[in-house]
């Protein structure tokens, strides 16, 4: 006999070098599949996906603006080349003058760099003026942002803690006032001025974002309904503010305050050529610092529990009322931050729409960025190309500006429905993967029901012929009658004294069973159909 052959009892493949083979490993064809699935199931491609469907419908709106192209479409059949012609440049054009505007604007490189090769000059002295013209947007889209991007992380505080914080517009304008106020009235050393001016508009905004979470903490007042208030009450605030000496100085028929001190500015990174300033360190650092609240602090622990589970925090020995003050407070701090860094970096002075739509757009920024530090960054960068962009486009091209805000809402409304972005990509089944083995185990399920049910209704009439046939008696006619025991054919005095009443039996409650048993195989089948189901739904 062989060495290698089983002994009695042991299991297959363990000890003298069982047979069976070790189970394969994983080919590359699944892990493809499985990484496509992650990928599918990510936000990323939602993100991504919602960009395209609105840039696509921003298309059509550019088509329909555009008169040349509606006048081809009039002839589209004799000269359809005309018509598609006229749409590509259309869209090109426009999209095209949207990414000048925003990132690079490579015949204003061109332009520069041939000035200046005319004039003589060589080498550096050529790439460096045509790169300042070619970055000129870049730089203007970075400026813009650095608001936005600090504005958008404090909502992120707040939406993560679980509270819907529409007060942006009021807590940026009390912060620019603040910030402002003590940038033209005071005149301080240069370091200290600017720190001065930067922690007057930090709180200020945690002041008035105090206020709703002290109503919300207290009083149980709806933080949408109050900060919304509050924007109003900080808007006319500042149109009071501009109409008195304190704010407008000498030139009280303006509605703008004097310009603050050359202490108090954000110092200018490239130059008076540019707007862009020292504010795009302040952005990057409420970026860490949110990072830093959010996933490394108690506190922020504290407002991510409250914002998950209240009641469970409370139970754990978290305040929610308490919670809820702190969580507007710090959401108003940095919005305020996000005012001052504005008034005392781009704005330079107030001025009644010193505001603009920060405070509205940075709600935007924060939801679309999943109120996550890298996310905002990105998203806050990419609102604010969309709005530089869109100038641009709008005075090279002539397309409306209201293209641009018709994207911005596209993007949210994509990106707030998920489902509706996988289902217009193909992949509504990766929001709900089982509910295909579902709809099949059902189906199998009722077909098996009636196989049954049939099957039972015919050993019914089988054993019910059976007991006809040993007691004598006629079987049941297919329309239910019985020749023997119609009242025709009984005696009138009933049955005779050797006669025994029998009663036809009715169908067997149980159903038949196999012979081994009556779930012989019924698991074996079912575990088998949920390996296909899965294998199917993998696929």
């Amino acid at each position: 006999m062989s060495t290698s052959t089983h002994t009695a009892g042991s299991a297959p493949g363990v000890g003298t070098g069982g047979a069976d083979a070790p189970p394969p490993e994983q080919t590359a064809e699944t892990a493809l599949a499985r990484t496509l699935q992650r990928i599918a199931r990510g936000d990323v491609l939602v993100v991504v996906m919602s960009f395209v469907f609105a840039f696509l419908i921003g298309s059509v709106l550019i088509l329909i603006a555009d008169q040349e192209v509606r006048a081809t479409l009039g002839y589209f059949f004799d000269r359809p080349s005309d018509a598609l012609t006229a749409i590509w440049q259309s869209v090109t054009q426009a999209y095209g003058a949207m990414f000048r505007g925003a990132v690079f604007d490579g015949p204003g490189f061109s332009r520069v760099a041939e000035d200046v090769r005319e004039a003589g000059g060589s080498g550096t002295y050529v790439l460096l003026p045509a790169l300042a013209a070619g970055l000129r947007p870049l730089t203007e889209t970075l400026t813009v942002g650095t608001p936005l991007i600090i504005a958008a992380a404090g909502m992120a505080v707040s939406f993560r803690a679980g509270l819907f914080n529409i007060g942006g517009t009021g807590q940026l304008i009390v912060g620019a006032m603040a910030a402002g106020y003590i940038g033209f009235t005071f005149d301080l050393p240069v370091v200290v001025h600017l720190l001065a001016c930067l922690l007057a508009g930090l709180l200020a905004g945690g002041l008035w974002g105090g206020i709703a979470g002290f109503l919300k903490a207290r009083f149980g007042a709806n933080e949408v309904i109050s900060t919304i208030m509050l924007n109003w009450i900080a808007t006319y605030l500042l149109f009071f503010a501009l109409k008195t000496a304190a704010f407008t100085g000498a030139n009280q028929s303006q509605p703008t305050s004097p310009s603050v001190g050359e202490n108090a500015a954000l110092p200018l990174l490239l130059g008076t050529g540019f707007r862009l300033h020292a504010g795009l360190f302040v952005a990057a650092g409420a970026a860490v610092l949110l990072w830093w609240l959010m996933s490394r602090s108690t506190i922020g622990f504290h407002f991510r529990a409250v914002g998950s589970n209240p009641r469970a925090a409370q139970v754990a020995g978290i305040s929610p009322a308490r919670t809820a003050f702190l969580v507007l407070a710090v959401a108003g701090a940095l919005v305020g931050l996000a005012g001052a860094v504005h008034v005392l970096g781009t704005e330079r002075r107030l001025t009644e729409g010193v505001a603009g739509n920060i405070g509205f757009d940075a709600i935007t920024v924060a939801l679309l960025g999943r109120s996550g530090p890298v996310g905002i960054v990105l998203a806050g960068l990419l609102f604010a190309a969309l709005s530089t962009g869109g100038r641009f486009m709008e005075t090279n091209q002539g397309v409306p500006l209201d293209l641009v805000q018709v994207i911005q809402v596209l993007v949210v409304l994509f990106i707030a429905a998920p489902p509706l972005v996988r289902t217009l990509i193909g992949l509504r089944r990766i929001d709900n993967p089982a509910a295909g083995a579902r709809v099949r185990r059902a189906r199998r399920a009722r077909g098996s029901a009636d196989t049954a049910a049939v099957a039972s209704g015919a050993a019914a009439v089988a054993a019910e012929s059976s007991a006809a046939s040993r007691t004598g008696a006629p079987s049941a006619s297919p329309d239910g009658s019985s020749s023997a025991n119609s009242p025709a054919s009984a005696p009138e005095g009933g049955p005779g004294p050797g006669d025994r009443p029998t009663q036809p039996p009715g169908p067997d409650p149980t159903p038949p069973e196999g012979p081994h048993g009556p779930t012989a195989g019924s698991t074996d089948s079912a575990d088998s159909t949920d390996r296909t189901d899965a294998q199917e739904d993998e696929r």
